[in-house]
């Protein structure tokens, strides 16, 4: 029997689409080339015992938006939990000083005009801000672009705002992470607590949009934390395979689709490597686009797209490193036992010049460092009294070219030991933070860009967003300036996943927003 809906890869965008529509009835085939499902939902064991994320971890994005509205029940049904700390983040700078956010707005705005008078003032406007504009600002962070809905959302601002006020209000959105916090706050400290977080959403400092980002994540993280779930993300990803299997779906890993089916302009069905034929009516697409039309759609004569597919950009790769250890690491600086993420930097000139040197191919002399303390949240993921760090330094180079710091021979390539002395690097700033960190060592596991592109074909050079996320590929323009979001030429085809509107993360949004085209 034919599949109704066929959706390539197993990402959070294909789940989240492929579980709407088993709920809505339609038959729905997952194909996954990994011999595991998940994407980047990936949990396995450091050592015996230790479980870690190998990629993806916090689900912030997921807890507050749409799709978690629509199957958050189902979900855990088939035993996804979520658990939090009620200090979702914080910053430690070189000297040791540290400042930590908590869900309480009343106590960040103290902690804020403590360092500086009002700073705690100015964080209220910023978030208030978020929340008053939320309908509007989410409609368009998370909504489908191409629509008479977003029409008619645009059009209803202007009337209330005016043209000038709309404009203003666009413009405003466009500043950048540096401009938003020197022109905002006079604490370094509550400018060095913000400046990593754009690099969380494949951004920069000086890049457009990424202060109005910012500005997201910091309404985000006070009001819903930074939550991981139970037992891993890998757990999450069964969540959904049990949902989807339980309304008749079928989810399979070691399927690698060699080529997508179509006739007369109308998408028919795939072909997997070994030579099997699967019919669909719809097929949904968790690729990049270089994947999509250089590869799965080889034959297919679309000039325009593949043209388009060779000049899209990758962004900065990401470079994970984790440890297993013999107890709850002791920080020098108080107050961060229990916080979930903890960036290690000296503030906006320092995230500045990390990320700058990543993209210019560079290891980074002192990267921009995420500490996740996951089993301090869940201790079900190590025995009882030991623990695991997950680090993510996100300016690690596609390409590399060369050492910023000059120390590391790099012979133009993530070889192993390129790949272990710059983890040798990281572990250097973090343990002058935790004491005795070498005696509670009992493993490291660091796993480069290319290892990760290894372990999932979309992350191209180990750029975890699906492209560079600059304004010219996002919103309207992405993938392409000519896309209409996910629609391909081919009717029934449709691509979704990072490098299709609304872009990266653990939101789920393209695959909702497909699902949803699809009548879910």
């Amino acid at each position: 029997m034919a599949a109704h809906h066929v959706v390539i890869g197993s990402g959070i965008n294909a789940l989240v689409a492929a579980a709407m529509l088993s709920l809505k009835g339609g038959r729905v085939t997952v194909l996954e080339r990994e011999s595991v499902v998940g994407g980047c939902l990936r949990t396995e064991e450091l050592i015996p015992g230790f479980r870690i994320d190998a990629m993806a971890a916090t689900w912030v994005l997921f807890v507050t938006g749409p799709a978690y509205g629509a199957l958050g029940g189902e979900l855990e049904r088939h035993g996804l939990e979520f658990v939090h700390s009620p200090h979702p983040t914080a910053v430690v700078r070189p000297d040791g000083s540290a400042l930590v956010l908590t869900m309480d707005r009343a106590a960040n705005v103290a902690a804020f005009n403590a360092l500086a008078p009002g700073d705690g003032d100015r964080h209220v406007e910023d978030v208030g801000g978020v929340e008053r504009d939320a309908p509007f600002l989410f409609g368009l962070l998370g909504g489908p672009i191409w629509s008479g809905q977003t029409a008619r959302m645009v059009g209803g601002q202007a009337w209330k705002r005016g043209t000038r006020g709309l404009a203003e209000w666009f413009g405003q959105s466009l500043i950048s992470s540096r401009g938003w916090l020197e022109s905002t706050y006079e604490s370094p400290m509550v400018q060095a607590l913000w400046a990593p977080w754009g690099l969380h959403a494949g951004l920069t400092p000086e890049s457009a949009y990424s202060g109005q980002m910012g500005r997201v994540i910091a309404f985000a993280l006070e009001a819903a934390g930074a939550p991981v779930a139970k037992g891993g993300s890998g757990r999450a990803a069964e969540a959904f395979r049990r949902l989807i299997e339980e309304k008749g779906g079928a989810v399979r890993t070691g399927a690698d689709v060699r080529r997508i089916l179509h006739e007369k302009g109308r998408v028919t069905g795939v072909e997997l490597a070994g030579g099997e034929r699967i019919a669909a009516g719809s097929v949904l697409a968790s690729v990049t686009p270089t994947q999509l039309y250089g590869r799965l759609l080889e034959d297919a004569d679309l000039p325009k797209e593949r043209e388009a597919a060779r000049r899209y950009r990758y962004g900065r790769g990401n470079f994970q490193l984790h440890y297993a250890l013999d107890r709850a690491p002791e920080w020098l600086s108080p107050g961060l036992d229990d916080v979930a993420l903890v960036h290690l930097t000296d503030g906006v000139d320092a995230v500045s010049r990390s990320a700058n040197e990543g993209e210019r191919g560079l290891l980074p002399a002192v990267p921009t460092i995420c500490v996740g303390q996951p089993s301090k949240l869940d201790p079900s993921r190590c025995p009882p009294g030991k623990a695991t760090l997950w680090l993510q330094i996100p300016d690690g180079p596609r390409e590399v070219k060369g050492d910023a710091a000059g120390e590391i021979a790099t012979q133009g390539a993530w070889t192993e030991e390129v790949r272990e002395r710059f983890a040798d690097r990281i572990e250097g700033i973090l343990k002058r933070h935790i004491r005795d960190f070498d005696a509670i060592r009992l493993a490291r596991r660091a796993c480069s860009p290319a290892d990760l592109e290894r372990m999932n074909v979309n992350l191209v050079g180990g750029d975890p967003y699906g492209g560079a996320c600059s304004i010219d590929q996002f919103f309207l323009w992405r993938p392409f300036k000519h896309s209409e979001g996910g629609r391909t030429p081919i009717r029934g085809l449709v691509q979704i996943g990072a490098s299709t509107h609304p872009g990266p993360g653990l939101g789920g949004g393209s695959g909702f927003l497909a699902a949803k085209g699809l009548g879910a």
